[in-house]
C-alpha cells in the first residue's frame, strides 16, 4: 500500500483520480473537490474531509473509521463494504449513497441527509441519526 505523507492537503482539485489502495491515515483533505475519484481499498482513517466534495466517487471497502466528514457531500458515491465505524458523517450530503454491507456503527450521522440512501445490510449499532432525513430505504 502507498503512503502519502503531507498531513494537510485542502483545496486540491482531485476530480477523477485514482487512489486505490493509498494509506491517507490522518490527511487532511477538507473543502478537495474529489469528485469521481476512486478511493477503494484505501485507509482514510482518521482523516478530515470537512466540506469535500466526493460525489460519484468509488469508495468500496474504504477505510474512514474515525474520520470527520462533516459537511461532506457524498452524493451517489459508492461505500459498499466501508468502515465508518466512529466517523462523523453530521450534516453530511448522502442522497443515493450505496451503503451496502457498510459498517457505520457508533457514526454520527447527526443531520444527514440520507435521501435514496441504501442502507441493505449496514450495521448501524450505536449510530446517531438525530435530525437525519429521508431514511425510507
Amino acid at each position: 500500500m502507498k503512503t502519502l505523507t503531507a498531513k494537510r492537503v485542502d483545496f486540491l482539485n482531485l476530480t477523477e483520480r485514482d487512489f486505490s489502495h493509498i494509506d491517507l491515515i490522518g490527511v487532511d483533505l477538507s473543502e478537495t473537490l474529489m469528485r469521481n475519484a476512486i478511493l477503494c481499498y484505501s485507509n482514510l482513517s482518521d482523516a478530515t474531509l470537512v466540506d469535500t466534495d466526493l460525489s460519484h466517487a468509488d469508495l468500496t471497502s474504504i477505510n474512514l473509521n474515525c474520520a470527520t466528514l462533516i459537511g461532506a457531500n457524498l452524493t451517489y458515491a459508492d461505500l459498499t463494504k466501508a468502515n465508518l465505524s466512529c466517523a462523523d458523517l453530521s450534516y453530511a450530503n448522502l442522497t443515493g449513497v450505496d451503503f451496502k454491507g457498510a459498517d457505520l456503527s457508533g457514526a454520527n450521522l447527526t443531520g444527514a441527509n440520507l435521501t435514496l440512501a441504501n442502507l441493505a445490510g449496514a450495521n448501524l449499532t450505536g449510530a446517531d441519526l438525530t435530525d437525519s432525513y429521508d431514511l425510507s430505504k
